[in-house]
């Protein structure tokens, strides 16, 4: 991304400086059972400016603009609106006020269509499902998004969810708009549509908070950057003194090497094939795809939103069939398998990791504990104890809850309460748990900040160091390109190349992704 955006605003603090901002929070705390999520946080947010958030997982950000947003209540501090003190019973009172806000996991309506979803509080009395769709098409065109209005959302895929939960807040014509990680899901020409947009929204007076890992979209797209680590403010200054490394450490409290050209292919000697993909044709988004992955490696798979990568995992994993005749063939190993369930594949030792953790990746309403351990039940090992074993549970859990290094205010809480990349983890947890020969993970650091990308990316190659076969689906190149011992591009629901991540580049793999 350029940083014309950044350029063309580089006065809007100076100007903002004289006036009342827009929102003001306070000396702001919440605690959950006696833990601070944020402890004495000051933020102020201008009309006409973009104020990013970034952190660690955990660090406060979603619980500060859930203050705002009035999704919760704060245990102390003021948050102020054009100066005066108000406090929101919920998202409604404060969308009442101009204040609306985009979460990182969808809170759309599922059974609605996307024309629903996104005049969703706001119809008119009197209206029509045609009325209704023609003005949410109109909408959705002017963002350049391409999603139907007629279409019901439980059908549409996690990037077009984000699409509606971003056309449902400029629909409301909020005074304040907060993005929570809004770029997870899109591709970077839909990326760059929103931040033509974010631009244009700011050019209206509209304050903006945008919540980002992406430290180089924050760098980019904001005037102001603040930093928040252990629930608390560390800084707040003009986005121009700041480098990515210098927002590392204050992020982290320590400088933290991430070099994205280094990769770890070599490190990893590929064994035996374990898994044989040949000519696999699924519905209309799987057409004839075939690959190998190998004992030992890590393998990537490229390709844009709709290509057929996630698609032939969940075919892989059982929860998606392939078409019945002249669908091709799966080898696991050297015998020929169907899975009807996922049930069936993780007991041939295969497990994936969803790109939707709130969707189907763990039970929301249980704690960190049981979610690892009902997936250690499923697995071999698990289904031969007769009784539940609070003891088992205990030893299955703390296991892996130090191996994925999951932070908790309380091992007890809820897995929907731990922060977007607590919960990733979570998943990532429940899959190693069972123990699998195979595993798909798709999109895994999706949300996930830069200190816990490191562990991730070290999980993930520690698993092929044991002889593990691993497929990586990401929509971030340089993840791809850093993990990778091969990778493969999908496009149309076929592979169309594979590299050798010594030889590619980001625009080599764009290249075949989209030509």
């Amino acid at each position: 991304m350029s940083d014309g955006p950044q350029q063309s605003h580089q006065n809007t603090i100076v100007e903002a400086d004289r006036r009342v901002p827009r929102i003001e929070v306070r000396r702001a705390t919440k605690l959950y059972e006696g833990a601070p999520a944020i402890q004495n946080v000051d933020f102020d947010l201008y009309a006409g400016e973009v104020h990013a958030l970034v952190g660690e997982n955990g660090a406060g950000k979603s619980t500060l603009c859930k203050a705002v947003a009035g999704a919760i209540q704060l245990t102390s501090g003021d948050v102020l609106l054009d100066g005066n003190a108000c406090q929101f019973q919920s998202p409604s009172d404060a969308l009442r006020r101009g204040i609306a806000m985009v979460y990182q996991e969808d809170s759309l309506v599922p059974t609605m269509t996307v024309a629903q979803n996104v005049q969703l509080g706001r119809e008119r009395f009197l209206t029509t499902f045609r009325r209704i769709n023609i003005s949410a098409q109109q909408l959705l065109q002017s963002m350049n998004f391409h999603v139907e209005p007629s279409d019901v959302v439980a059908t549409l895929g996690t990037a077009k969810r984000q699409m509606v939960e971003i056309a449902r807040a400029v629909y409301y014509q909020a005074q304040v708009m907060i993005f929570d990680e809004p770029t997870a899901s899109l591709t970077p020409e839909e990326t760059q549509h929103l931040f033509l947009l974010i631009d244009d929204l700011r050019r209206r007076g509209i304050a903006i908070v945008y919540i980002s890992h992406a430290l180089e979209e924050a760098l980019t797209i904001a005037d102001r950057i603040s930093v928040l680590r252990d629930a608390r403010k560390v800084i707040t200054a003009p986005a121009k003194e700041f480098t990515r490394a210098r927002l590392v450490e204050y992020m982290v409290g320590r400088t933290l090497a991430q070099n994205h050209a280094e990769r770890a292919s070599g490190t990893n000697r590929r064994g035996e094939r374990v898994l044989r993909v040949q000519n696999v044709i699924s519905g209309t988004m799987v057409k004839n795809m075939s690959f190998s992955v190998f004992a030992g490696e890590v393998l990537g798979i490229a390709g844009l939103v709709g290509s057929g990568r996630s698609e032939i995992a969940h075919v892989i994993a059982g929860a998606r069939k392939r078409n019945l005749i002249h669908g091709g063939m799966i080898y696991l190993g050297d015998r020929p398998v169907r899975y009807r369930v996922p049930s069936q594949a993780v007991k041939d030792g295969i497990t994936y990791v969803t790109e939707d953790r709130k969707v189907s990746g763990f039970f929301e309403t249980m704690t960190v504990d049981d979610n690892i351990y009902s997936s250690w039940l499923a697995s071999l090992n698990g289904r031969k104890r007769l009784l539940y074993s609070k003891q088992q549970r205990d030893q299955v859990a703390t296991d892996w809850v130090s191996r994925t290094r999951i932070t908790a205010i309380n091992r007890l809480s809820r897995v929907i309460e731990l922060s977007g990349g607590n919960q990733q983890k979570v998943v990532v947890a429940k899959s190693l748990a069972q123990e699998p020969k195979l595993i798909i993970l798709d999109e895994p650091t999706r949300g996930v900040d830069v200190g816990s990308v490191e562990e991730i990316h070290e999980i993930i190659r520690g698993l092929a160091r044991e002889g593990k076969a691993v497929v990586v689906i990401s929509s971030y190149l340089p993840e791809i390109l850093k993990i990778s011992d091969r990778i493969l591009v999908a496009r149309n629901g076929q592979i169309v190349a594979e590299f050798d991540p010594r030889d590619a580049t980001q625009e080599k793999i764009m290249y075949a992704a989209v030509h």
